[in-house]
């Protein structure tokens, strides 16, 4: 039965969420067609921008991706209390990056603030307090990105419909080792794949960005233009045309901070992580699986976690949990709140989380 999306995606339970988005009918759309004989792998530099745009205006962090050719995957971290710390002219200005906004919120942010009233001033008031929600909330950051892709993907093949399914999915990470679970899965998709050998050639990861930040340009086609350039046609709810989004800041990746010290970052060192996805990508390649690493990746050791199992069953561990990943007992409190009998991947858990963590 489907879950409605507010039990999915609380910010009670946990702030960090591992998303999927995939094209309609699994259909290669941003990769080589090859019944049609197209090649559309420029449109995942579309995605991987697009993403760390969107991080800038919302206030959720990225802490990993993986763009593919049928699909993509996020690792991001939820911040409503940054966005309660946003005042009302910060939040419009966000807001307004993606939107035009009713005609009372653009009469603020302009020189004819002076002239609003009182009642007008409070209404305004309220919209920001209405987009201060949707600026830490997964839905809307996930409705921007991919209504935006679709329409660029749609405008540069001439075609109207859907480019991507109609829900994504996701799954809440109730605490580090999930954290670290989803985040190696993801990088190592391309890995995994056989589309690259190493770390280093995975292309649109948040890996090969954080190891090779200069080499991170844009290097797809530009967007088309959209036929719609009149200000005066769009709606307020309505998404602002891609020539005026292209214009958006980029957020940098999350940063990695294995002392606790900074709360919006990575619990761990980025080292640490390196050499465990380094370790594993020598597992779940295609032709090379079946490597055993030399030593235990001490990552592991820290979060309490049963290094033969992970490497084992890295290639689908995600695929084993249901809409939540974590410890055996994280997993039960949780569908104790859900008031459900049980979450799936109750047996991963246990054989994964055999021990409390260094």
């Amino acid at each position: 039965m489907t879950q409605p999306r507010s039990s999915l995606v609380s910010i009670e339970d946990t702030p960090w969420y591992h998303v999927v988005s995939r094209c309609v009918r699994r259909a290669f759309l941003c990769g080589e067609d090859r019944v049609s004989g197209h090649n559309f792998e420029h449109r995942r530099q579309w995605i991987e921008t697009r993403i760390l745009e969107l991080a800038a205006i919302f206030t959720i962090d990225v802490a990993a991706y993986a763009v593919m050719s049928n699909h993509y995957h996020v690792v991001v971290r939820l911040d409503p209390v940054r966005a309660a710390s946003l005042d009302t002219e910060s939040v419009l200005r966000r807001w307004t990056r993606l939107f035009s906004g009713p005609e009372l919120v653009r009469q603020y942010l302009s020189t004819r603030r002076k002239l609003m009233c009182a009642a007008q001033v409070r209404r305004v008031e309220e919209y920001a307090q209405t987009y201060r929600a949707r600026l830490a909330d997964l839905s809307w950051f996930m409705r921007v990105l991919n209504e935006s892709i679709a329409r660029q993907a749609n405008d540069e093949d001439g075609v109207r419909g859907r480019f991507w399914e109609g829900r994504f999915k996701c799954q809440a990470l109730l605490d580090d080792a999930a954290v670290l679970a989803a985040m190696s899965y993801v990088d190592l998709n391309p890995v995994r794949a056989g589309m690259a050998e190493t770390l280093e050639q995975s292309d649109h990861t948040s890996l090969r960005r954080r190891i090779w930040p200069e080499a991170q340009e844009d290097t797809g086609n530009a967007p088309v233009e959209s036929a719609c350039q009149n200000h005066s046609s769009v709606s307020p709810n309505e998404l602002r045309p891609e020539y005026e989004l292209r214009s958006l800041p980029r957020a940098p990746l999350m940063p990695f901070d294995a002392t606790g010290q900074f709360e919006p970052a990575i619990p761990f060192a980025f080292e640490d992580y390196l050499e465990l996805t380094d370790a594993l990508g020598r597992c779940v390649h295609p032709a090379k699986r079946g490597w055993i690493p030399a030593h235990r990746p001490r990552l592991l050791d820290q979060l309490g976690m049963d290094a033969e199992t992970f490497i084992q069953q890295s290639s689908h561990l995600l695929r084993a949990f249901g809409s939540a990943i974590g410890a055996p007992e994280h997993l039960v409190d949780l569908a104790a709140q859900r008031q459900c009998r049980y979450l799936r991947g109750i047996s991963m858990a246990r054989a994964l989380f055999t021990r409390p963590a260094a």
